[in-house]
């Protein structure tokens, strides 16, 4: 029987193991997807991801951080302007802590005018010498143009120094997992020890749409104007598909043309990076093939709800005979169309349990997997606190634990 097709509220019955085992595994319940789908006629094979043109790339769901496909994703490139997206990441989190503010007055450095100014032939806001800027026009700037003055001026307004503020963006990419990213600069300027893969840059986009959705909203804009100057958004996707609304393009002869695309249909999001594309026209279409792939041969699931409880095992010595457990944050998972009724899952639980227990601690652990291969594992909490029982009834459980234990003898 395939447990998947119990509805969530149909529990599994908790089965309590003795002897020497130390793990007690179980099935837990599987929800039928609302609305189920639609049984086919003919099973539709999944093709293997398009060929596109691009160095390195990665396709993620954005609901569970899942890869769906991938080329070298952990392969060191030049980020170039997909750098601003970081630099986005850290003046948002700045913003959200109260560190700094959108209505900030920021002085255009000789730095910030020099390095990403008028008088360079990168991306630019042109930001006037001395100047001040609201700080809300200059992520409008450094988002929607790519101005790496507008980047430089953020950074030296934030940490007081673009060396400083490389630090903090380096602290934030590893608290967010991108372990084989260093950054240099907040603008994506080519220099030494300046690199990322298409897999971190993944991990970050994901982080930024999910923690700063207004601030992610930015990218989404076709056109901005700045002194005088009207430029439009350097994604070209935001005009093909409305579907599309974000992130960053970034471009250099070394790091070739980049894109850092997302799009959503319906509840479904995905994440597309191409690296080192040979044309912008090619990043474009690289970009789009891989969304639309995404979108057409893969499907999210929720598995199972926080906070409902999955099995109630036996508890010994404790207030209550039986401690509910479950899942602290929704489990989903996306798999090729056509492939939910592959999926199993497990419970791996200690056969005895004995009180107390904290609300949140870890008991047991959820495993999924497909045709033998594990998708995820997932902690098994305690629902509840579990406190222990009063003298008596830890009593008559100690004597119910050792008569249990020598029948297994």
């Amino acid at each position: 029987m395939n447990l998947f097709r119990r509805p969530l509220h149909i529990l599994a019955a908790a089965a309590l193991v003795f002897g020497t085992s130390a793990i007690a595994q179980q099935t837990p319940p599987k929800p039928v997807p609302n609305p189920p789908p639609a049984p086919a006629a003919v099973a539709v094979p999944v093709p293997p991801p398009p060929d596109v043109d691009a160095k390195t790339w990665v396709l993620m769901d954005y609901a569970t951080g899942q890869i769906l496909a991938a080329k070298d994703p952990d392969e060191r490139v030049v980020p170039a302007s997909i750098t601003k997206v970081m630099t986005d990441y850290v003046v948002s989190a700045q913003i959200a802590s109260g560190k700094i503010h959108l209505t900030d007055p920021v002085t255009i450095s000789e730095h910030a005018w020099r390095a990403g100014g008028a008088g360079t032939d990168g991306s630019t806001s042109f930001l006037k010498l001395n100047s001040q800027v609201p700080l809300k026009d200059l992520l409008y700037g450094m988002i929607i143009q790519s101005g790496n003055d507008a980047a430089i001026a953020l950074a030296e307004h934030t940490a007081g120094s673009e060396d400083t503020f490389a630090n903090l963006m380096n602290a934030y990419a590893k608290q967010l997992g991108m372990v084989n990213t260093h950054f240099a600069n907040a603008s994506g300027y080519p220099v030494d020890n300046h690199y990322t893969t298409a897999h971190d840059i993944a991990i970050l986009t994901r982080a930024l749409i999910h923690d700063y959705p207004d601030d992610y909203a930015i990218s989404a804009i076709k056109e901005f104007e700045w002194n005088g100057i009207k430029q439009g958004n350097r994604n070209t996707l935001l005009w093909r598909d409305p579907s599309v609304d974000g992130v960053k393009t970034g471009h250099t002869a070394e790091a070739g043309f980049c894109l850092d695309a997302s799009a959503k249909h319906g509840d479904q999001r995905m994440i597309a990076i191409v690296m080192g594309s040979s044309s912008e026209k090619g990043r474009a279409d690289a970009a789009m093939a891989l969304l639309n792939y995404g979108f057409r041969f893969f499907e999210t699931h929720k598995l199972y709800e926080a906070g409902k409880a999955l099995t109630s095992p036996r508890l010994w010595k404790g207030e209550d005979d039986q401690i509910p457990l479950g899942v602290t944050q929704d489990v989903l998972v996306t798999v090729k169309t056509g492939d939910y009724e592959k999926l199993k899952a497990t419970m791996d639980i200690p056969s005895t349990l004995i009180a107390p227990f904290k609300k949140g601690q870890q008991v047991g652990t959820l495993h999924i997997a497909q045709d033998g291969q594990t998708v995820m594992d997932v902690p098994l909490v305690a629902l509840n606190d579990a406190p222990q029982g009063g003298f008596f009834k830890r009593l008559w459980d100690t004597i119910l634990l050792w008569f249990h234990g020598s029948g297994k003898k």
